[in-house]
């Protein structure tokens, strides 16, 4: 949700980190993203999960590769 958040933002996701527990924002206003980020019209809650689950995976496993860390690719890498 808080890289969805900061994405419809317009914020720089490059330098962004999850900090686990961390809470931000409404259950109602998650769901409203989850929703409007999932590409199914209307998805059941098992196609939510599976969504969710995915994009947790994907982004966890973005942040611990040493090739989406800014501090090692410096620009030369920049938006990917």
């Amino acid at each position: 949700f808080q890289y969805l958040r900061r994405y419809d933002q317009q914020h720089n996701l490059d330098t962004f980190y999850y900090v686990k527990h961390s809470v931000e924002g409404s259950p109602a206003e998650c769901l409203q993203q989850f929703l409007l980020h999932c590409g199914i019209t209307d998805p059941s809650w098992s196609e939510l999960r599976n969504f969710t689950w995915f994009l947790n995976v994907q982004l966890r496993d973005c942040e611990s590769s040493v090739f989406c860390n800014p501090n090692f690719v410096q620009d030369t890498l920049q938006g990917f």
